[in-house]
């Protein structure tokens, strides 16, 4: 009897859990809004209680992105939005953007040809309820779009009208606010740190005194120097913005996850670490200042601006490396951040010029030039160089090809930090270094302070979470040795199989369904499938609320084999293993990893949301009904549904 109600759970369960969820249905429509313009529109139909991301949600995973094909390019592009609505998630530190119930987006195209014009493409989305979120989906598009009778010589034929594509979300995101606001002040002491290098610090007082010396008038001498520090700032903003006007807003917010920008950021950055390191100068070159002085000759109000833009040029070496660095950690705050940031390093730089003309008795104040302003020039390599490898491992979790994984950043990162010790102590010298006859108290207090750090990371070697760090190595579960260097936790050797990577809550788990029932089987082990999501927000609620508790913890790390299938992960299947399939009367292609997870859950469950959790023998056989985060995202309820599993098990 007790088997037979067990039984009847379960079939009552999964029919109610089991469903191919489709809540989105777009349609897309054309309209002529003038002779030569169209206006594309895409509306999103949704189910309640479901909800679709916003094009600028932070999270590049969540949001809606729509790619057009034209001509053989494709153009990743922004569409102008309604005020979506907001919703903080904790969990992710995040401002979730989404939209509910129905959404239009609209696209403006300038037609400047007689024949008619095909254009297609795919809009890429997700969607979450307060239970689960689906994989992610795609739905494709195309128009055909009538030629104009009068067209202008030398326009493109079709033009994706530029106010459109850069159109944001009329909500106010308060985290981007408070990152400008950091970005600012990081911009400002990268230019107080270059104000103290060889190329620009014993320009403060010989350009002031050129300012007295030259004005009539004391006053006279501060408004010249003012005019230079607005001059300053001017040509460093106006950088900024040429690398916005450059790039573009959509690149701009692509920077974070773009392999190929974040590789060429690794390679820049080396070469500015190995500048300020000694081994060569980038400079511009030398004609540019000679034309530049040139100008600054005929006096006035083009006289300062081109001496500013001499001061520029000549400290580049110094300067170029940090503005270079700058801009690219810039970039990802959208179209404004490389102003924001030229903004915030040019105002430390033309400061001193401008107070120091005003008040020229402080001159006598400022320290003499000597070694340690190379010293601060060393060091400032040393930073790009750590840096640098950021980068380099924000490419490696993109690619998922676990080169450059926990331990070895962090390894990397203590040899630098050591290094940069030993030069702080005079231990290490480089071939442009003056000799250093005694250690002065600020320099002993930077190598405690590096000397520290790099004592403090060498846990992370065997697993320590490196809190005050988090930001910039690897994740815990993106290991080499899951539990450290050693495979050790709690003093006792863990076993590191085939297959398997350290997940959530420090368990471990197999990414790869045979991997882990054929492990499964060798040690005698139930099985508990999780599908889930690396987008997938109730997915993180569900490991953080209830997977940390300690009983849940101690049983999926113990007693069963944990597989974890991401089915939103992006990397590609052999040309040989994609294919194509229905689901949900719609033609499925199957291209990648985290497609191959979805299919197989749909096929075999009957369902395509996440998270979703399955208990299985080795005979691949449900022992209990599944369970969900929205019926099952308690402590007691997933702990009982867990042992219930066990007890079948054990049968």
């Amino acid at each position: 009897m007790k088997k037979f109600l067990v039984v009847l759970f379960t079939i009552i369960s999964f029919t109610s859990f089991s469903q191919i969820f489709n809540p989105v249905s777009w349609e897309f429509s054309q309209e002529k809004i003038s002779e030569t313009e169209v206006e594309l529109t895409f509306k999103a139909s949704i189910d309640e209680p479901w909800h679709m991301y916003s094009q600028y949600v932070s999270d590049e995973m969540l949001a809606t992105k729509f790619t057009f094909i034209y001509k053989g390019d494709t153009i990743v592009s922004k569409l102008k939005e309604p005020k979506p609505s907001e919703e903080y998630d904790e969990t992710s530190d995040i401002m979730l953007l989404y939209f509910s119930k129905e959404v239009i987006f609209t696209q403006q195209l300038g037609i400047n040809s007689v024949n008619n014009i095909e254009i297609s493409g795919y809009v890429d989305f997700i969607v979450c309820d307060n239970g689960s979120c689906l994989p992610p989906d795609y739905s494709e598009f195309s128009f055909t779009i009538k030629g104009v009778e009068n067209v202008v010589e030398g326009k493109e034929a079709l033009i994706l009208v530029s106010d459109t594509i850069e159109t944001k979300s009329e909500t106010k995101d308060e985290s981007s606010k408070k990152g400008m606001w950091g970005l600012f002040f990081i911009a400002f002491f990268s230019g107080f740190a270059a104000l103290l290098t060889p190329c620009v610090f014993p320009m403060i007082p010989m350009t002031v005194s050129f300012f007295t010396k030259q004005s009539k008038t004391r006053a006279k001498g501060i408004t010249n120097a003012i005019i230079f520090g607005f001059s300053i700032i001017i040509i460093y903003v106006g950088l900024g913005y040429g690398v916005s006007a450059i790039f573009g807003a959509d690149a701009m917010n692509q920077l974070a996850t773009n392999i190929y920008f974040n590789i060429a950021f690794f390679v820049l950055l080396i070469l500015f670490a190995a500048s300020f390191l000694g081994a060569f100068e980038i400079t511009l070159p030398s004609s540019w200042a000679n034309k530049s002085d040139k100008a600054a000759d005929r006096g006035g109000l083009v006289g300062i601006f081109f001496m500013a833009l001499t001061l520029a040029i000549v400290s580049f070496s110094c300067t170029g490396p940090i503005v270079g660095t700058l801009l690219v950690d810039a970039a990802k705050g959208g179209f404004m951040g490389p102003i924001i940031g030229m903004l915030g390093f040019s105002l430390a730089i033309a400061l001193p010029f401008t107070l120091f003309a005003a008040f020229p008795g402080w001159l006598n104040s400022l320290p003499q030039s000597g070694g340690w302003l190379n010293t601060i020039k060393v060091s400032l390599g040393f930073l790009e160089l750590a840096l640098a490898f950021k980068f380099l491992s924000n490419a490696d979790l993109v690619m998922d090809t676990h080169y450059l994984e926990r331990e070895m950043f962090i390894a990397i990162w203590i040899m630098i930090f050591s290094l940069f010790t030993m030069y702080l102590l005079g231990f290490l010298k480089f071939s442009h270094d003056s000799d250093l006859k005694y250690i002065s108290v600020s320099r002993l207090s930077v190598a405690i302070f590096t000397g520290t750090l790099t004592i403090y990371m060498i846990p992370g070697l065997w697993g320590a979470p490196l809190k005050l760090i988090a930001a910039f190595p690897p994740p815990l579960e993106y290991s080499e040795s899951p539990y450290g260097v050693g495979n050790r936790l709690g003093g006792s050797a863990v076993e590191h199989v085939e297959g398997q990577h350290l997940g959530p809550q420090g368990i471990m788990a197999f990414n790869d369904y045979d991997l882990g029932l054929a492990y499964a089987k060798e040690v005698g082990k139930a099985v508990v499938i999780d599908f889930t999501g690396k987008a997938c927000v109730n997915c993180r609620e569900m490991e953080q609320s209830v997977w940390s508790n300690s009983v849940i913890k101690e049983i999926l790390k113990n007693d069963v084999i944990l597989i974890s299938l991401y089915v939103d992960l992006k990397t590609k299947l052999p040309k040989e293993k994609q294919y194509e399939t229905t689901l949900a009367d719609k033609t499925k292609k199957v291209r990648t990893i985290g497609d191959q997870w979805m299919v197989l859950q749909a096929n075999t469950y009957g369902t395509n949301s996440q998270p979703y959790y399955v208990f299985l023998n080795h005979e691949e056989e449900m022992l209990i009904e599944n369970a969900n985060y929205q019926d099952y995202g308690t402590v007691d309820l997933f702990k009982d549904w867990l042992n219930r599993g066990l007890e079948e098990f054990s049968k």
